[in-house]
């Protein structure tokens, strides 16, 4: 597993540990690595399955990915705003334009509804304020 698995796979623990908190704070101690323990490949193997034979296979660079994602889960609805903030975030990254994602979001419109439509521009809005914010904070 290289370095850029390394941290992906990291911030994903982050954010999924964020999110269990926010559900349920008991969660909160939770220790990922008994889960290692329990099965020891498990995480080397969920990375490649996920990650190596998904997110990199040929076919589709990783901003062109990374922009189908965001139209799937504005399908979804309200049911995947942290999974689509991340990703939204990571679309970013790998050099998707803002106007890119709200065309991608705004297309899924009619796939999703209108609702769907409005909450995936909130959420892209709010990741927007925030990089804004974050390359401020950066220059001081």
């Amino acid at each position: 597993m290289n370095d850029g698995f390394q941290k992906l796979f990291q911030q994903m623990l982050e954010s999924g540990q964020e999110m269990a908190r926010a559900f349920n704070p008991a969660l909160e101690k939770v220790d990922t690595k008994a889960f290692e323990k329990l099965i020891p490949t498990m995480s080397s193997d969920m990375l490649e399955m996920w990650f190596g034979k998904t997110f990199n296979r040929d076919g589709l660079d990783a901003r062109t990915r990374l922009l189908v994602t965001v139209a799937a889960m504005t399908v979804q609805g309200a049911h995947a705003e942290p999974q689509l903030r991340m990703t939204i975030r990571h679309a970013l990254e790998a050099g998707a334009t803002r106007r890119e994602i709200a065309e991608v979001i705004y297309q899924m419109g009619m796939f999703g509804g209108i609702p769907a439509m409005q909450k995936a521009l909130d959420v892209a809005q709010s990741v927007f304020a925030e990089t804004d914010k974050g390359a401020e904070d950066d220059k001081l």
